[in-house]
């Protein structure tokens, strides 16, 4: 038996000691099918007679091993045709359930807009019958996680960026890799995964197949979700004497340009600028590439290291790519409006305010 199948009997282990573990719930019967798990497409894998406070609920289960708005948008209909079909000869209740090791938030919403029931490896359940509705939502398992921070690793966050810039837009898979700064390889593996969230319009064939953001606010909300979980990157703290903030950020970006380092203001400093908001800025947060050159720079503005009384925030960048679609306003340049508004809802305090306020004012999705 194939390892897929292997992890698909497991999970169907699993999801039936769930049931039986539930308060006044038995499963009386179980029809396995004859073809091996996951084979038969289309049709149910198993049927389990549930009975709950003396009533019968027919589930039929389907299985898979991952589970995409994409995917369950293709199951969806054969899952309603077949529930039809079967209401007339069957006297029980007829519930679809999918079960699978990893099912995406997506995906599990159009489930419930459906009232299609289903369980994955973290525990979540849902089963909308009559007299036994059930609704467990737990954290996503291991596997999903990993497989979401993936999507939102640093070079192919340059992928996820490029799009977000410029929504719009249809690329094809070389002009997108050109633009993001990135492998081809890299970057039809990351449409691939965004077309499986249903994230993605697409238009044509092979060579000629373009796409563009479809819903790119559901990508911005994923990427500041998983942001959250992140670790941060490197910060250096400074305190430079007698330097309010609008003084400071005209300095810095002076001698920053003087030692020819690559910089982007961020956080409040950028937000006021593309969307003022906040009355008073007390602190300049800066994005700049490290080295011998920004040292020089930080050293040459009298900054010394604190713990208290901050006034500058340098994060260190390793790569032009971590600076990527930075925009020069009067003379400074700023890291991109989504870059902001990351950084932003990232913070504490007004912050994530000024990042509301700029993603209504300036983004727009």
């Amino acid at each position: 038996m194939a390892s897929v199948e292997v992890t698909e009997r497991e999970m169907l282990e699993q999801f039936l000691k769930t049931l039986r573990d539930l308060p006044g719930v038995r499963a009386e019967s179980v029809r396995l099918s004859a073809q091996p798990l996951g084979r038969r497409r289309g049709r149910h894998d198993i049927q389990i007679d549930l009975c709950v406070a003396g009533n019968t609920v027919d589930l039929r289960i389907e299985t898979r091993k991952a589970l995409y708005p994409r995917d369950v948008r293709q199951l969806l209909w054969q899952l309603n045709h077949d529930r039809r079909k079967g209401r007339g000869t069957n006297e029980h209740e007829i519930v679809s359930v999918l079960v699978a090791e990893s099912i995406s938030p997506g995906a599990k919403e159009l489930l419930r807009d459906e009232r299609v029931g289903y369980y994955d490896a973290g525990g979540s359940l849902y089963l909308p019958a009559r007299g036994a509705y059930v609704y467990v939502d737990l954290p996503p398992p291991k596997a999903f996680s990993r497989a979401v921070r993936s999507l939102f690793s640093k070079r192919r966050t340059q992928i996820l960026h490029t799009l977000l810039m410029r929504p719009e837009h249809w690329f094809s898979v070389e002009e997108l890799a050109q633009q993001a700064g990135v492998s081809r390889t890299t970057a039809s593996q990351v449409l691939r995964e965004l077309e499986r969230f249903d994230w993605l319009a697409s238009r044509g064939q092979g060579p000629n197949k373009r796409r563009h953001l479809q819903d790119p606010g559901a990508l911005l909300d994923a990427w500041a979700r998983e942001l959250a979980i992140m670790r941060r990157p490197a910060m250096r703290h400074y305190y430079v004497p007698r330097m309010r903030a609008n003084r400071l950020v005209q300095k810095l970006a002076k001698t920053l340009a003087a030692q020819g380092v690559a910089y982007a203001m961020t956080h409040e400093v950028a937000g006021q600028r593309y969307a003022p908001f906040l009355s008073n800025v007390s602190q300049v947060r800066c994005r700049l590439l490290v080295g011998p050159a920004a040292n020089r720079a930080i050293h040459e503005l009298g900054a010394r290291i604190v713990n208290e009384g901050i006034n500058l925030t340098v994060i260190e960048s390793q790569s032009l790519g971590e600076l990527m679609f930075r925009q020069e306003l009067d003379g400074i340049w700023l890291a991109s409006p989504i870059q902001v508004y990351l950084d932003l809802v990232g913070s504490e305090g007004r912050s994530k305010e000024l990042g509301e306020h700029l993603r209504r004012e300036r983004i727009g999705f």
